[in-house]
């Protein structure tokens, strides 16, 4: 059996996409409102067609006016994540902002993937969130979602993964939900495991140390632009690395405490350990609120990539902070693959059952 199809909606810079060609998919055609992830997509992936606008605005006839009827007849699956504010932590501390499918863009996100499934009818779709869809708040978002999917056949299930159990130096907690209508789906199974599974054969988890360490170079030691801290920058240089503005509190027992206890985001003042993975990188970059390089610095976009297993020469379109938001909401491309690959399995062994039948 030769390559499958995919539509990615919600493209961004590619990173769901480029695990799913790596397992063997074809990106048939990209979806993104965002104008630098178009021209990255554009670049990263020259064979696939792209439609630059609104998912409120993308529709069956605009999809076909691209990549013609022919292409789009037994597309194999449907991939993609939503804009996840809505769905995010933050919002429990937001309260002046609305949730899940109160807030509009996640009413038209999620209702625009539907659309396209429905449309669409590939043999499985795959929809990728932030953790927290998972949580009971979002239950009646949840049970939309696979209602929508079940009537219209597929078999869904659902899981939370960690990046960093498939070998992204990223603990990275993502929700997954998959679909299927014949095929039959299996989570991939975990590569590496956490300091606590001591009783595993597996490798342990990658560190931020082991894929960072050749970037640091001399020519880039004293990179101005890249200082962090802001008005803390010396309170940052006392944190110990794998630490963060906590260190600083009485009720760690700090002589001078700075700051009061949990009063701010936890990733406030946040330092990579080079002996751990990095912590969830951010979709926004800034100059206090990590994770921060342990050489009391904001990483560069080049150590970002790797940290979310991006080629060295993926190219990213904009000024940095444009490249920065690109990687910092893309799906780590090696967590993709992982998901690809048993999908290419599950939608193979279907497929050579129904020509054996």
């Amino acid at each position: 059996m030769g390559r499958l199809k995919a539509v990615s909606i919600f493209s961004g810079c590619g990173g769901l996409d480029l695990g799913f060609r790596e397992a063997g998919f074809d990106i048939v055609l990209g979806v993104d409102s965002d104008p630098f992830s178009a021209r990255s997509h554009a670049v990263n992936f020259p064979t696939s067609k792209f439609f630059e606008g609104s998912i409120a605005d993308f529709s069956q006839s605009q999809a076909i006016a691209l990549v013609g009827e022919e292409q789009l007849r037994d597309v194999d699956i449907l991939i993609g994540g939503p804009p996840c504010p809505p769905f995010s932590k933050s919002r429990f501390y937001r309260t002046d902002k609305p949730r899940a499918m109160n807030d509009p863009v996640g009413e038209v996100t999620i209702g625009g993937y539907l659309e396209t499934l429905k449309w669409l009818r590939p043999r499985a779709f795959l929809l990728e969130n932030v953790a927290g869809m998972a949580f009971k708040v979002h239950s009646e978002t949840l049970e939309h979602i696979t209602e929508t999917a079940e009537a219209l056949g597929y078999k869904c299930q659902m899981k939370v993964l960690n990046a960093a159990d498939f070998g992204v130096p990223q603990i990275r907690q993502r929700f997954f939900l998959v679909g299927t209508l014949d095929a039959e789906f299996e989570w991939p199974s975990e590569s590496h495991r956490g300091p606590l599974q001591a009783d595993s054969n597996l490798p342990g988890w990658r560190t931020a140390g082991a894929v960072l360490s050749d970037l640091d170079t001399e020519a880039n030691a004293n990179d101005a632009g890249h200082v962090a801290g802001g008005k803390h920058r010396e309170l940052l240089k006392q944190i110990p690395p794998g630490d963060n503005y906590l260190f600083l509190t009485a009720k760690r027992g700090h002589p001078n405490p700075q700051f009061e206890w949990r009063k701010r985001y936890w990733s406030f003042l946040l330092k990579l350990s080079p002996d751990m993975p990095s912590w969830t990188i951010q979709a926004r970059r800034s100059n206090n609120m990590g994770p921060l390089h342990w050489k009391n610095r904001i990483l560069r976009i080049e150590e970002v990539k790797r940290l979310q297993t991006f080629p060295d020469d993926w190219f990213l379109d904009g000024k940095v902070e444009q490249q920065w938001r690109q990687v910092g909401n893309a799906v780590p491309p090696m967590l993709a693959k992982a998901l690809g690959e048993e999908l290419v399995k599950a939608l193979s062994s279907q497929a050579s059952k129904a020509e054996a039948a």
